[in-house]
């Protein structure tokens, strides 16, 4: 994974992804690099157009606060949230009484 990490930071900074930019930075974080990896890294980049995708990768999104703001300025929890909070509760219980028969 950081071989990727090494290859997307030398995109951001518009750097050419060669074998010896990725070793360059593999060094800077103190481990050694495995010229194996670099190579089929370096390799397997050579055909693929990086911003093409990462604009095509979904990303992921902050999620929503547990309330939302109502048009009175208060706060209402999602229906959604309420049923999974239940479900949640449900199994919890369940697995409570699981344990109490087992130690009676």
């Amino acid at each position: 994974m950081e071989y990727v990490y090494a290859a997307l930071l030398l995109h951001k900074l518009k750097k050419d992804i060669t074998e010896d930019n990725v070793k360059n930075v593999i060094k800077a974080t103190g481990e050694n690099p495995d010229e194996v990896k670099i190579k089929a890294l370096v390799a397997a980049l050579s055909e693929v157009n990086i911003d093409e995708s990462l604009k095509a990768t979904p990303m992921a999104m902050a999620v929503p606060s547990t309330t939302t703001a109502t048009a009175d300025g208060g706060a209402a929890q999602g229906k959604d949230e309420k049923k999974e909070e239940k479900k949640d509760e449900k199994k919890e219980e369940e697995a409570l009484e699981g344990l109490s028969s087992l130690f009676g």
